[in-house]
C-alpha cells in the first residue's frame, strides 16, 4: 500500500473516489468504505450516458470524449459532497481523468484498488450481469496511469475478501485525514 498526503481533517468528511481498472472490486468496496466511514456511496457506472454503456458492451473501449461528460456528472456529485463526504467509484485511469475531478470538487481524495490482472481476471469472470467484457481489461491496464505522489490518495492491494480490503483501505483513509 502507498499513501500520499492530502488537505483536510479528521473531522471534516472527505470525498473518496474508489478507482482502478475494471474488475478490482469498486462497487463492491465502495459502499462498504461508505459505510464504514458514515457517508453515502455512488455508483459510477450510474453516471455513464446510455451510448457508454452501449459502446462498452459492444467491446469498444470508450474514448476520451467518451468519459468527459461521465467525469463531468461525477464531478458534480463529488463538489455537491464536500464538506460532507461521500463515496463514489470512477476507473479515474488516467492523471487527466482525476485532474478533471479535483477541478470539479478539489478536496476529493482516491483510493486506488490494485491487484493482479490474473485475480482481477478471474473476479470479473466470475461476476454475472454487468456490461464491461473481460475482452477489455487490457486496454484497462493499457491506459492505467497510478496515483503520483503529489496525488491525494492510497493504492489499497485487492487481495483478500472484501472486508479485508475495505479494513486497509479505511485504516489508510483515516492515516490521510490526520
Amino acid at each position: 500500500m502507498s499513501t500520499t498526503r492530502t488537505p483536510g481533517t479528521a473531522d471534516r468528511p472527505q470525498v473518496v473516489v474508489v478507482m482502478g481498472v475494471a474488475g478490482t472490486g469498486k462497487t463492491t468496496i465502495g459502499p462498504l468504505v461508505a459505510e464504514a466511514l458514515g457517508v453515502p456511496y455512488a455508483e459510477g457506472d450510474d453516471f455513464h450516458p446510455p451510448a457508454n454503456v452501449a459502446k462498452m458492451s459492444a467491446g469498444v473501449p470508450l474514448d476520451d470524449a467518451d468519459r468527459a461528460p461521465w467525469l463531468d456528472a461525477i464531478g458534480r456529485w463529488a463538489h455537491d459532497r464536500a464538506g460532507l463526504g461521500g463515496v463514489v467509484s470512477s476507473s479515474a485511469l488516467k492523471r487527466g481523468y482525476r485532474d478533471r475531478l479535483r477541478a470539479a470538487a478539489p478536496g476529493v481524495v482516491f483510493l486506488h484498488l490494485t491487484g493482479d490482472r490474473e485475480l482481477i481476471e478471474r473476479r470479473m469472470a466470475a461476476r454475472t450481469g454487468h456490461f464491461m467484457p473481460t475482452a477489455l481489461l487490457d486496454s484497462q491496464f493499457a491506459t492505467l496511469q497510478p496515483l503520483q505522489e503529489d496525488e491525494a490518495g492510497v493504492a489499497v492491494d485487492v487481495s483478500g475478501t472484501p472486508e479485508e480490503i475495505t479494513a486497509r483501505a479505511v485504516a489508510a483513509l483515516r492515516r490521510l485525514a490526520v
